[in-house]
């Protein structure tokens, strides 16, 4: 398959309102090159373990440290699995599962398949919208109790979720330009 340019919009499951990334990327980008992205674009922090799944096979760097395995799981790393070994035609679509604890699931989907443009430098993130969930808040489901309990001080949990009361945290904030100065190495994460 020709290297190819890919326009794909990563989607936080349950999310309401919806929180998206849309980014453009060489369609022989590795795996787990594209977790990094991933993590960058939503604004996670890298701190969990993290598998893709298509068709009921385990995409993953796998840990001896954690044991298991059930055989048929792909290690990403030893077998060098690109996005376009998983995504090949528009609308192909995968899952993506980040911190199997909080259980942050994600929609993958390839929207165009495009010309490999020389010019473009890949990836980028081209839109989104809504900031992301700060880390171990309890998936989808925690962080909407999150958002319920901060925003209202007369909550009779307000005060236990003090740790949670982030000053500068906006939930509808998103820079597509701030996310591509990080995805570029311009701006510490």
């Amino acid at each position: 398959m020709a290297k190819s340019g890919y326009q794909i919009k990563i989607e936080l499951m349950s999310s309401k309102p919806a929180i998206w990334r849309r980014v453009l990327i060489p369609s022989d980008m590795l795996l787990n090159d594209f977790h990094y992205l991933i993590q960058t674009v939503m604004g996670w922090t890298n701190s969990h373990m993290y598998q893709f799944v298509k068709e009921n096979v385990y995409y993953l760097e796998k840990d001896p440290e954690f044991g298991w395995d059930n055989g048929d799981d792909i290690d990403i790393r030893k077998k060098k699995v690109k996005v376009s070994d998983l995504l090949q035609s528009e609308k192909d679509k995968i899952v993506y599962e980040y911190d199997f604890g909080d259980s942050w699931m994600h929609n993958i989907k390839l929207e165009k398949i495009l010309p490999y443009d020389k010019t473009q430098k890949y990836p980028v993130c081209v839109a989104g919208k809504m900031n992301c969930p700060p880390e171990d808040c309890g998936g989808v489901w925690g962080y909407a109790h999150l958002l319920e309990v901060i925003g209202n001080p007369e909550h009779e949990e307000y005060a236990d979720y003090e740790e949670w009361r982030m000053e500068d945290f906006d939930p509808e904030y998103f820079n597509v330009d701030e996310v591509n100065e990080m995805l570029h190495g311009k701006r510490r994460q």
